[in-house]
């Protein structure tokens, strides 16, 4: 046999040679989100394990298969608690497709968070664009919630928090990338969206439980500051630029009770120094008439949206500053904008924030619309 024929044979099976250390996706175990408590004195975990075999088929994957099964395991540290859980799964565990991760009120009293995100992002497989949440429900019953109509659960709310936070801006999702700057910014503090599970959808054969976000729980570089949660959250929606699209209900004597969606919110906060420290904020927004039971005069929407806004802004500042949290990031803002002034007054890189800190506060309608041609009810009585 030639040495050309010869040649020709072994250059396939040298390309072949490629493959052979690779991994069968159907002889994997994909990790989607993961749950962090403490108990005991050790560190428990939760694995969210997906079948994509069902969900990567169809965004409906087929309803008499379930879409996920949850490994539990527990060590001295977050590594033993992970190598721990490895010696009882039946395949190899990809990380590549990690979305989300939720800890509970103990975990964030008791657990160091370094050495926990170190464990994810200085491995290879995982990413800074993991989405964190905290709760004070059973991490099983978050991990084992479905998406409504059975949608594949990639695309739950936990996994893909984004997408209804176009619709409804209440609290804005935190990723790892995120909490790591805010906890490495002054201040120093970082928020977590706080998740409850509600049994708040039926279906033909049983009542659904779904997460609902219900408020916030805002961390140090020292553990847990506390949570605000339910109606003490509002303002925070009103106070970023990222907010989308959010919603206002409103009484008025003549109208009875306004429907109002609020979009396009800008603010401004402006440090002033005079005898210590205070923040003057500003914000302007947009506005859209849902709905009104009767008549009103676009003063009188206007004052009453802004009134409202008002109130809700001030009605968190003053919740988080009795748990010394500092909400609205001034912190930031101060050492941003006037960095010597931040130098002078900082300890430990935050401010000491009093009710007063916190200014002249400044609520514009910029714009109202009606999406009809009048500002009165549809149907009179």
């Amino acid at each position: 046999m030639s040495k050309s024929i010869v040649c020709i044979i072994l250059l396939p099976i040298a390309l072949l040679a490629g493959c052979w250390d690779s991994n069968e996706p159907e002889r994997m175990l994909y990790i989607n989100g993961m749950g962090i408590d403490y108990k005991d004195g050790k560190v428990e975990v939760y694995a969210q394990i997906i079948d994509f075999s069902n969900t990567a088929k169809s965004e409906q994957p087929s309803s008499d298969q379930p879409q996920v099964e949850i490994g539990y395991a527990s060590g001295e540290t977050m590594d033993g608690a992970i190598t721990e859980l490895y010696h009882s799964v039946d395949q190899k565990i990809f990380w590549g497709h990690f979305s989300y991760l939720v800890f509970s009120e103990e975990a964030l009293k008791s657990v160091q968070l370094s050495p926990v995100i170190d464990s994810f992002i200085r491995y290879r497989e995982t990413r800074y664009q993991i989405w964190v949440y905290t709760t004070r429900d059973a991490l099983q019953d978050v991990l084992l919630v479905r998406p409504v109509i059975n949608k594949s659960v990639t695309l739950s709310k936990l996994s893909d928090p984004e997408n209804s936070f176009e619709q409804e801006s209440f609290i804005y999702p935190t990723n790892i990338r995120k909490l790591l700057i805010g906890l490495d910014e002054p201040g120093h503090q970082a928020a977590l969206p706080l998740i409850s599970v509600k049994e708040n959808w039926e279906s033909i054969d049983e009542p659904i439980k779904a997460p609902v976000l219900s408020g916030l729980g805002v961390i140090s570089r020292n553990g847990l500051k506390g949570f605000i949660a339910g109606d003490n959250a509002r303002g925070l929606q009103w106070m970023t630029n990222e907010t989308k699209r959010g919603e206002l209900n409103l009484s008025i004597e003549t109208a009875g009770q306004l429907g109002v969606i609020i979009e396009d919110v800008k603010v401004k906060i402006t440090p002033v120094v005079t005898n210590g420290i205070t923040f003057n904020v500003t914000v302007k927004l947009q506005a859209t008439l849902s709905t009104i039971e009767g008549k009103a005069s676009i003063k009188q929407i206007k004052q009453n949206i802004e009134k409202e806004v008002h109130d809700q802004i001030m009605d968190t500042y003053y919740d988080a500053i009795e748990k010394d949290i500092d909400i609205y990031r001034f912190s930031e803002q101060l050492y941003r904008k006037e960095l010597q002034t931040w130098k002078k007054y900082q300890k430990d890189g935050a401010l000491d924030l009093t009710e007063d800190s916190f200014g002249k506060l400044t609520v514009q309608v910029t714009k109202l619309t009606s999406d009809r041609k009048s500002y009165k009810e549809t149907i009179k009585r």
